[in-house]
């Protein structure tokens, strides 16, 4: 049994879901892990964060290696390139959400808790912000560069590289509105009308409908309380397990 555990608005956990949708795979369960933000959801997987593989109780870490490991395991249909080349340009497309959006977005939206938010707030720190969306501007104008201008990513078809852009594009889209930023997409010659190509995508539009499900919950988490509940929780079990490791 294959079982991938993971978050609807994790964009790691929604490359990998997006990859074995296009791929057609219909033997992965999809599901969130047990004891998830708690020690025990470390004692089992140590790095402590989704998406995680398990393959009959052997577990994978690290979205990109584990889309790598699925392209070896259902060869068929290939997110890969045809060649060396195609597969090095597919990677780097690919790197460039992770590294260079997914990563400044995260950032972002901690500084400025814009998960949390449908309106713009200001910043906490708008020196780390206004840089922040800077270096997310410059990547995007760099991606414009690259990327492919037949409504795919690249080699007109679906590839690693739009399950990686798609989440990335989306935390664009739904981030910066609310810290003040207009969105930059619709201004960039090829990622605007990439954008809005890859959305009608049926596998990157049943992508995008989890990760705004997952918004939604977030946002309600917060409004509610529960989030706070769910850390003080976390933090005394955190607490009681470096306790017990003391003894």
């Amino acid at each position: 049994m294959i079982k991938l555990y993971s978050a609807d608005l994790s964009p790691y956990s929604a490359r990998v879901r997006m990859q074995i949708y296009a791929k057609g795979v219909a033997d992965i369960v999809v599901e969130l892990p047990e004891h998830w933000g708690m020690p025990k959801f470390r004692e089992r997987f140590p790095i402590g964060r989704v998406p995680i593989l398990d393959v009959d109780g052997d577990t994978i870490a690290e979205s990109e290696v584990i889309a790598e490991y699925l392209e070896e395991i259902y060869p068929e249909p290939s997110l890969l390139g045809t060649t060396p080349r195609e597969n090095a340009h597919i990677r780097m497309l690919a790197r460039l959400s992770d590294i260079y959006i997914i990563n400044n977005m995260f950032t972002l939206a901690r500084q400025t808790g814009a998960l949390g938010r449908r309106t713009p707030t200001a910043a906490r720190d708008d020196a780390v912000s206004a840089q922040l969306v800077v270096e997310i501007k410059r990547n995007l104008k760099a991606l414009d560069r690259f990327i492919g201008k037949d409504g795919f990513a690249c080699y007109g078809r679906i590839t690693l590289a739009d399950c990686a852009l798609v989440p990335g594009l989306f935390f664009v889209e739904n981030i910066l509105p609310v810290v003040g930023v207009d969105a930059p997409i619709p201004a960039l010659a090829n990622v605007g009308p990439y954008w809005a190509a890859i959305q009608k995508n049926e596998h990157a539009a049943r992508v995008l409908v989890e990760l705004q499900r997952g918004l939604e919950e977030r946002r309600e988490m917060i409004r509610s309380g529960e989030i706070d509940r769910f850390r003080a929780a976390s933090a005394a079990a955190w607490a009681a397990a470096d306790a017990q490791a003391q003894v």
